[in-house]
């Protein structure tokens, strides 16, 4: 079989030698920009130009290197006809993502960020804290993130809330689903958690009018997409007071331009799209699974519906 690799850092050496070590008998090759469509069986790629796809035959399965595949999805008509889309699992990133999330919901809870801001100016005063029963933490997104993130807070006994798009049931955790689940969902959320995929309905879902929803004080960690955002109705939220602040791993332009306001704004900490970083081994390993499993015939987890957008 004949496997071809794409990362726009330009660094394909450790996946090739991963790879080739996994699966001894595929030819591996890597596409670089100019290079013509030659035949492969699979593609193992972050970020795909429309170059590398557009035109391409006898391809059978392209695998994204993450769990997002809403960069291939906007691809459109590149894609080669019926192509199946494979994205990661998990591959090592959810309990990354549930740290993340874990530090995020109790930084703001044991009031650290506001000790932070003491600590600068001098101050030596305890600060009133805030109740673990008024403190409900929503998870917008119940995939295999969602779920990890829910488990590990959990273990915290924050009062859990969770939104999908199709019914869930989480132990531990009172689930909404669908378009009218989302306002009961909003309106009962003190700390909103969002690892929901980026499609065309999800694009902007934190605008002005849902913000709004969300208790009085509430909290915003987005280790999903910076799309799901509408920045400036969130600056102005924070500035009112209606929003206490913000833990932002993704923004809708990355990196955040120097000029871009939130770098002013103390009540936003901002962390380069590092929450849950693609682990080379673990993510091989998935991979080769799969590949060995589709020359076997065998039906794979992880096929993306592109009329869902995950």
């Amino acid at each position: 079989m004949h496997i071809l690799f794409y990362s726009p850092d330009n660094r394909p050496q450790p996946w090739l030698d991963d790879l080739a070590q996994a699966l001894p008998e595929a030819r591996l090759s890597v596409w670089r920009e100019g290079d013509d469509v030659s035949a492969a069986d699979y593609i193992v790629a972050w970020q795909p130009p429309a170059a590398l796809l557009r035109g391409r035959t006898g391809l059978k399965a392209l695998f994204n290197l993450g769990a997002g595949v809403d960069a291939i999805l906007q691809l459109g008509d590149a894609l080669p006809p019926e192509v199946t889309i494979v994205r990661l699992d998990d591959a090592g990133m959810a309990v990354q993502m549930a740290e993340y999330v874990s530090h995020a919901v109790l930084r703001h809870f044991r009031r650290f960020d506001d000790y932070e801001a003491q600590n600068r100016a001098g101050i030596w005063q305890p600060l009133e804290p805030y109740r673990k029963q008024d403190f409900t933490v929503g998870i917008l997104g119940l995939g295999v993130l969602g779920a990890r993130i829910a488990a590990s807070l959990a273990q915290f006994e924050f009062p859990l809330l969770g939104w999908s798009r199709s019914p869930k049931d989480l132990p531990g955790v009172r689930c909404f689903s669908g378009s009218d689940g989302l306002d009961a969902f909003l309106r009962r959320t003190r700390v909103l958690v969002c690892v929901l995929p980026l499609t065309a309905e999800t694009t902007g879902l934190l605008d002005r009018d849902n913000l709004a929803k969300l208790q009085p004080g509430a909290y915003l960690i987005n280790v999903a997409r910076g799309a799901h955002v509408a920045e400036p109705d969130l600056l102005a939220a924070i500035k009112s007071g209606r929003i206490a602040g913000a833990t932002l791993d993704v923004c809708r332009t990355e990196p955040l331009p120097p000029q871009h306001p939130f770098w002013q704004e103390p009540r936003i900490t901002l962390t380069p799209h590092i929450a849950a970083l693609t682990l080379r081994t673990e993510s091989i390993r998935q991979i080769a699974g799969k590949i060995l499993a589709l020359e076997r015939g065998e039906t794979i987890a992880g096929i993306v519906d592109p009329t869902k957008g995950y």
